[in-house]
């Protein structure tokens, strides 16, 4: 295993397995800007990395992220530096639902804000039933932010969106999961094993694969069907002459486990 060293972020990789944890347990992992920094910093090193397969995103202590690190709301700030800075931050959001290998997020307790809206980036999402999610900028005046605009629309639909941003309510666990926002909720002492475990069998995915197939449904909704078909076509004409193809379809001809397979769902909603 390596480990990387940050001050408000952690990083390690173990066995293609990159785990990136958010450090701030103190302040329930806000985001502030050294932590905007290093994420930066660590998604753009991880892509340069060819031995990292996966990504499993999570934050240290009883919380995933309380959002945006407000404490200096209020005070005295000029449009121009705070568009400046968002724009920056923005780059985090990009790097992180670009990435091309699979991102699963672990979440426990709250992911408000910002934090909410870093979750909607990841490719699959494990909570614990203590999760609690809210787009909470409108309790104090604000508008959503880091890509929630666009993500939160196409995974929940235009209405229902509407209503959690502009109510600013919390969801939990089980809402989450019906909703979509989350695929599986598990108990607390459970969740992180499998968010583990599911980011390390997606590990054995083709990765150009799955970056193909990413960038496909990535413009799905904005794409029509003859657009879709043909880039269908040219990422399946790439694919068929992969080693990766190569090797599964052989291992199937000789009726020898698969490179990859999905891990087995043990429950739906909250486990027992």
């Amino acid at each position: 295993m390596t480990t990387n060293e940050f001050r408000v972020i952690e990083l390690s990789i173990d066995d293609g397995l990159a785990t990136l944890t958010l450090n701030r347990p103190e302040r329930k992992n806000a985001l502030n800007a050294q932590m905007f920094a290093e994420l930066l910093d660590a998604l753009n090193g991880l892509r340069r990395n060819p031995e990292v397969k996966a990504l499993l995103l999570t934050g240290a202590g009883s919380d995933f992220c309380s959002g945006g690190d407000v404490g200096n709301i209020g005070g005295n700030v000029e449009a121009t530096s705070v568009r400046t800075s968002m724009v920056e931050y923005g780059r985090v959001l990009s790097a992180l639902a670009d990435f091309d290998r699979p991102v699963v997020a672990a979440v426990d307790g709250v992911a408000y804000g910002a934090g909410f809206s870093l979750v909607l980036a990841a490719d699959v999402v494990i909570v614990s039933e203590r999760a609690r999610f809210c787009m909470a900028f409108a309790r104090v005046g604000l508008g959503p932010d880091l890509g929630a605009s666009f993500t939160l629309p196409r995974i929940v639909g235009l209405q229902r969106a509407k209503e959690l941003i502009y109510s600013a309510r919390e969801v939990r666990a089980q809402e989450a999961v019906t909703l979509g926002i989350a695929l599986q909720a598990c108990p607390q002492a459970d969740f992180l094993n499998r968010a583990e475990e599911l980011a390390r069998s997606m590990a054995n995915m083709s990765t150009t694969a799955f970056g193909m197939t990413k960038r496909l449904l990535a413009r799905a909704l904005e794409s029509d069907l003859a657009t879709q078909l043909d880039a269908e076509a040219t990422a399946q004409a790439l694919l068929l002459t992969s080693t990766y193809t190569r090797d599964a379809s052989a291992r199937f001809a000789r009726k020898q486990a698969p490179l990859y397979q999905w891990p087995q769902l043990s429950g739906q909603g909250v486990e027992s």
